[in-house]
């Protein structure tokens, strides 16, 4: 399990109009990146509303995924199309649970917290019919990390799963399926979530 890039953002682009410019623009980057709570340097975020927070440091996807839709869209889909800041070879992101931990190189430390959720800025970044509904559809979110200890990292550092917490919610469950019994599962484990997705899943283990 390796990175195959680490993305920055290239140029500021006009965006829907309520949030003016978006930073969705990610190209990978040479050498080794510094990266500090908020994510990566010389990254930038726009739409501060929505995105930038702790929890939604780094975005990551996994190029088997990438290729997936590649084949789906009769596209290349370039590391970064998707405003990944990291692109991985060899790991399952949709499969991650919620809570577990990662080591980028050698000493970058991350959490997965949540499946990223698709948004008008990315429905115009792709100009696919029905883009976010179709994303959606396939279960292939990638994931939001929280940086628990910073560093640097470089295109080809390795990955390693450092922990993994004692419940079934996966990053691609939490995006679909969304089954109650799991979700209290989760909820009663002592797995560190972040508060939104949390709140989530109360609302959902509440149902059943």
């Amino acid at each position: 399990m390796r990175l195959l890039t680490v993305n920055v953002v290239e140029e500021l682009l006009p965006g829907p109009k309520q949030t003016g410019f978006t930073a969705i623009d990610k190209r990978p980057q040479p050498g080794r990146v510094p990266v500090g709570e908020r994510g990566l340097a010389r990254d930038r975020v726009c739409d501060t509303k929505n995105h930038g927070r702790p929890d939604q440091a780094l975005y990551v996807y996994a190029e088997e995924d990438a290729d997936w839709w590649a084949g789906e869209l009769g596209r290349e889909i370039p590391s970064g199309l998707f405003g990944e800041n990291l692109r991985t070879e060899g790991l399952d992101v949709t499969g991650a649970l919620l809570g577990e931990v990662w080591r980028l190189g050698d000493e970058v430390e991350v959490l997965v917290t949540a499946p990223r959720i698709p948004c008008i800025t990315f429905q115009e970044r792709m100009g696919e019919q029905r883009w976010a509904k179709r994303f959606h559809q396939a279960g292939r979110p990638g994931a939001y990390l929280r940086v628990l200890r910073t560093g640097s990292i470089a295109a080809g550092d390795e990955i390693e799963i450092l922990s993994r917490p004692d419940h079934e919610v996966t990053i691609g469950h939490f995006f679909g399926a969304q089954e109650p019994a799991k979700m209290r599962v989760m909820l009663d484990s002592e797995v560190l979530l972040w508060d939104e997705i949390r709140a989530v899943a109360e609302r959902i283990a509440s149902r059943g």
